[in-house]
């Protein structure tokens, strides 16, 4: 069942179209990427999901409700852990997830005890946030989006910035929120999207060339490898 279905989505700034008439149509409990180079047009494609910004012109329906007319009620089953990182530097990690809480008004301990054992946390449950590696921020600023029980999570370039450590720990933790909740993540990191994704868009200049998994990526573009397709897919759209 599609629980996120996207028509003919345009997005104009004066003259620039950062969206093309895209159409996509995201299942229920998958985990989805969009994948491309920078300026691809998936930053703003997750802002409107969001209500962020407003699209041009376009239909969009999340979990049954109608974004023009029902916004208040997606925006309680959706969250988002944008690129730039959402936490309060001058708080503890501790403080930052009972801050949010209060925010989401869920103070169930069990709940929060679950997050913080997902993500690791423990070892840095007094410190500032303002001191802890690149890593431990981007896990933080997930977990934070995980208090308001989101049936719908968007990550934006979740693993952007950080070394390739930090960026395996991360898909650990992001493998095991598959099945929970849909799961939209924008990347331009192709071997993140193969390792973590059901199905992927590669998006281009605001269109989109394809839709399907890694596999029908690669039979499409006759290609051995997922980096091969989406060049060849890309280069092919030029």
């Amino acid at each position: 069942m599609d629980i996120i279905s996207i028509q003919s989505v345009c997005k104009n700034y004066k003259e620039t179209k950062a969206l093309d008439c895209v159409s996509l149509e995201i299942k229920s409990g998958e985990l989805f990427g969009l994948l491309g180079v920078n300026g691809a047009g998936k930053t703003t494609l997750i802002k409107i999901l969001c209500g962020l910004t407003k699209k041009s012109s376009g239909k969009i329906v999340i979990g049954g409700f109608d974004i023009d007319r029902e916004i208040e009620q997606i925006k309680t089953i959706v969250d988002v852990s944008p690129q730039e990182t959402s936490i309060a530097n001058n708080l503890t990690v501790k403080e930052n997830l009972e801050f949010f809480a209060n925010i989401y008004g869920n103070e169930n301990q069990n709940e929060m005890s679950e997050i913080v054992k997902i993500f690791g946390l423990e070892s840095v449950l007094q410190q500032r946030a303002k001191t802890l590696s690149g890593g431990f921020k981007r896990r933080l600023s997930i977990a934070i989006a995980l208090i308001s029980k989101p049936k719908i999570l968007f990550l934006d370039e979740p693993t952007l910035g950080l070394d390739v450590f930090a960026r395996r720990e991360l898909w650990g933790i992001i493998e095991k929120l598959k099945g929970k909740m849909t799961i939209v993540l924008t990347s331009h990191y192709m071997e993140e999207i193969e390792q973590l994704c059901d199905r992927v868009a590669i998006l281009s200049h605001g269109k989109v060339l394809n839709v399907g998994t890694i596999d029908e990526m690669k039979k499409v573009a006759n290609a051995e490898t997922f980096e091969d397709a989406f060049i060849k897919i890309v280069e092919s759209a030029k």
